[in-house]
Protein backbone atom coordinates (compact mmCIF):
# COMPACT_ATOMS: atom_id res chain seq x y z
CA UNK A 1 0.00 0.00 0.00
CA UNK A 2 0.90 3.41 -0.43
CA UNK A 3 1.35 5.26 3.16
CA UNK A 4 -1.91 6.81 4.96
CA UNK A 5 0.54 9.92 4.19
CA UNK A 6 0.84 9.59 0.29
CA UNK A 7 -3.00 8.77 0.01
CA UNK A 8 -4.05 11.99 2.62
CA UNK A 9 -1.54 14.26 -0.04
CA UNK A 10 -3.52 13.18 -3.17
CA UNK A 11 -7.13 13.45 -1.95
CA UNK A 12 -5.93 16.44 -0.75
CA UNK A 13 -4.76 17.78 -4.51
CA UNK A 14 -8.02 16.63 -5.60
CA UNK A 15 -9.75 19.43 -3.57
CA UNK A 16 -8.19 21.82 -5.47
CA UNK A 17 -9.70 20.92 -8.85
CA UNK A 18 -11.88 23.22 -10.21
CA UNK A 19 -15.00 21.33 -10.21
CA UNK A 20 -14.45 20.89 -6.43
CA UNK A 21 -12.62 23.86 -4.91
CA UNK A 22 -15.93 25.40 -3.77
CA UNK A 23 -16.86 22.06 -1.48
CA UNK A 24 -16.84 23.11 2.09
CA UNK A 25 -13.99 22.56 4.74
CA UNK A 26 -15.89 19.86 6.18
CA UNK A 27 -16.17 17.78 3.22
CA UNK A 28 -12.62 18.16 2.01
CA UNK A 29 -11.71 16.39 5.30
CA UNK A 30 -13.94 13.71 4.88
CA UNK A 31 -12.39 13.20 1.52
CA UNK A 32 -8.86 13.05 2.96
CA UNK A 33 -10.41 10.96 5.85
CA UNK A 34 -12.01 8.68 3.23
CA UNK A 35 -8.55 8.13 1.36
CA UNK A 36 -7.09 6.28 4.04
CA UNK A 37 -10.60 4.39 5.17
CA UNK A 38 -9.44 1.61 2.74
CA UNK A 39 -6.94 0.54 4.79
CA UNK A 40 -9.02 -0.27 7.60
CA UNK A 41 -9.13 -3.74 6.13
CA UNK A 42 -5.67 -4.85 8.06
CA UNK A 43 -7.63 -5.52 10.84
CA UNK A 44 -8.79 -8.74 9.19
CA UNK A 45 -5.55 -10.28 9.73
CA UNK A 46 -6.68 -9.90 13.51
CA UNK A 47 -9.98 -11.95 12.78
CA UNK A 48 -7.29 -14.70 11.20
CA UNK A 49 -8.94 -13.66 8.14
CA UNK A 50 -6.19 -14.36 4.91
CA UNK A 51 -4.78 -11.65 2.48
CA UNK A 52 -6.31 -12.90 -0.46
CA UNK A 53 -10.17 -13.19 1.07
CA UNK A 54 -12.68 -10.88 -0.54
CA UNK A 55 -12.74 -9.10 3.52
CA UNK A 56 -8.71 -9.20 3.38
CA UNK A 57 -6.59 -6.91 2.74
CA UNK A 58 -6.94 -4.86 -0.63
CA UNK A 59 -10.12 -6.25 -0.91
CA UNK A 60 -13.44 -5.16 -0.59
CA UNK A 61 -12.66 -1.89 1.11
CA UNK A 62 -10.57 -1.29 -1.81
CA UNK A 63 -13.11 -1.54 -4.46
CA UNK A 64 -15.04 0.47 -6.59
CA UNK A 65 -18.30 -0.66 -5.34
CA UNK A 66 -17.44 0.64 -1.20
CA UNK A 67 -16.25 3.89 -2.73
CA UNK A 68 -19.36 4.64 -4.55
CA UNK A 69 -21.70 3.22 -1.66
CA UNK A 70 -20.23 5.04 1.12
CA UNK A 71 -19.56 8.26 -0.41
CA UNK A 72 -23.74 7.81 -1.14
CA UNK A 73 -24.21 7.33 2.85
CA UNK A 74 -22.16 9.88 3.51
CA UNK A 75 -23.82 12.57 1.24
CA UNK A 76 -27.10 11.46 2.17
CA UNK A 77 -26.71 11.47 6.01
CA UNK A 78 -24.34 14.03 6.54
CA UNK A 79 -25.83 16.49 4.37
CA UNK A 80 -29.17 17.83 4.33
CA UNK A 81 -28.63 18.99 0.73
CA UNK A 82 -27.78 16.17 -1.60
CA UNK A 83 -24.90 16.75 -4.59
CA UNK A 84 -23.30 14.67 -7.01
CA UNK A 85 -20.54 16.74 -7.08
CA UNK A 86 -19.96 16.23 -3.34
CA UNK A 87 -20.79 12.48 -3.92
CA UNK A 88 -17.99 12.90 -6.88
CA UNK A 89 -15.59 13.86 -4.66
CA UNK A 90 -15.96 11.52 -1.98
CA UNK A 91 -15.83 8.68 -4.34
CA UNK A 92 -13.02 9.90 -6.28
CA UNK A 93 -10.89 10.67 -2.67
CA UNK A 94 -11.64 6.86 -1.60
CA UNK A 95 -11.03 5.45 -5.20
CA UNK A 96 -7.74 7.00 -5.21
CA UNK A 97 -6.63 4.59 -2.76
CA UNK A 98 -7.34 1.53 -4.27
CA UNK A 99 -5.67 3.38 -7.38
CA UNK A 100 -2.50 4.65 -5.89
CA UNK A 101 -1.73 0.95 -4.05
CA UNK A 102 -2.11 -0.55 -7.58
CA UNK A 103 1.18 1.75 -8.26
CA UNK A 104 3.01 0.05 -5.41
CA UNK A 105 5.56 -2.14 -5.89
CA UNK A 106 4.37 -5.03 -3.22
CA UNK A 107 1.09 -7.11 -1.87
CA UNK A 108 -0.90 -8.87 -4.03
CA UNK A 109 -2.89 -6.50 -6.22
CA UNK A 110 -6.27 -4.15 -5.86
CA UNK A 111 -10.00 -6.07 -5.75
CA UNK A 112 -11.22 -3.30 -7.61
CA UNK A 113 -14.36 -4.86 -8.50
CA UNK A 114 -15.22 -7.38 -5.26
CA UNK A 115 -17.45 -8.43 -4.45
CA UNK A 116 -18.30 -9.47 -7.35
CA UNK A 117 -14.89 -10.42 -8.35
CA UNK A 118 -11.94 -11.04 -6.20
CA UNK A 119 -9.31 -10.69 -8.80
CA UNK A 120 -6.20 -8.12 -7.94
CA UNK A 121 -4.62 -6.08 -10.13
CA UNK A 122 -1.25 -4.02 -10.30
CA UNK A 123 -0.87 -1.40 -13.04
CA UNK A 124 2.17 -2.34 -15.05
CA UNK A 125 4.16 0.65 -14.17
CA UNK A 126 4.58 -0.05 -9.98
CA UNK A 127 7.42 2.92 -9.16
CA UNK A 128 5.48 3.48 -5.50
CA UNK A 129 7.68 1.64 -2.35
CA UNK A 130 5.18 -0.48 -0.45
CA UNK A 131 4.43 0.98 2.43
CA UNK A 132 4.64 -0.82 5.99
CA UNK A 133 1.41 -1.70 8.00
CA UNK A 134 3.32 -0.62 11.10
CA UNK A 135 3.66 3.25 11.40
CA UNK A 136 6.41 2.55 13.85
CA UNK A 137 8.49 0.96 10.60
CA UNK A 138 8.83 4.64 9.05
CA UNK A 139 11.42 5.09 11.76
CA UNK A 140 14.10 3.15 10.09
CA UNK A 141 15.90 3.87 6.66
CA UNK A 142 13.53 1.53 4.17
CA UNK A 143 10.71 4.32 6.28
CA UNK A 144 12.85 7.13 4.46
CA UNK A 145 12.88 5.39 1.08
CA UNK A 146 9.01 4.69 1.28
CA UNK A 147 8.51 8.45 2.40
CA UNK A 148 11.05 9.72 -1.22
CA UNK A 149 9.63 7.14 -3.13
CA UNK A 150 6.26 8.86 -2.23
CA UNK A 151 7.63 12.56 -2.61
CA UNK A 152 8.34 11.89 -6.30
CA UNK A 153 5.24 9.55 -7.64
CA UNK A 154 2.70 11.02 -5.32
CA UNK A 155 3.62 14.63 -3.31
CA UNK A 156 5.55 16.21 -6.68
CA UNK A 157 3.02 15.47 -9.11
CA UNK A 158 0.21 16.57 -7.14
CA UNK A 159 1.88 19.75 -6.24
CA UNK A 160 2.59 20.51 -9.79
CA UNK A 161 -1.05 19.98 -10.42
CA UNK A 162 -2.27 22.35 -7.81
CA UNK A 163 0.13 24.80 -8.66
CA UNK A 164 -0.93 24.80 -12.43
CA UNK A 165 -4.65 24.84 -11.09
CA UNK A 166 -3.42 27.66 -8.94
CA UNK A 167 -2.09 29.40 -11.99
CA UNK A 168 -4.62 28.65 -14.83
CA UNK A 169 -7.67 30.04 -12.15
CA UNK A 170 -5.17 32.89 -11.55
CA UNK A 171 -3.94 34.37 -14.92
CA UNK A 172 -6.70 33.50 -17.01
CA UNK A 173 -9.90 34.97 -18.28
CA UNK A 174 -12.79 33.71 -16.50
CA UNK A 175 -16.01 33.03 -18.35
Amino acid sequence: MASAFGHAFFAATVSFWPSFNRLDARTKWLGIAFSVIPDLDVLAFRFGIPYDHVLGHRGLTHSLLFAAILAWMADRWLWANHQIRRWLYLFICMASHGLLDALTNGGRGVAFFAPFWNQRYFFPFRPIQVSPIRAGAFFSERGWHILASEWWWIALPSLILVLTLWAVNRFLPQG
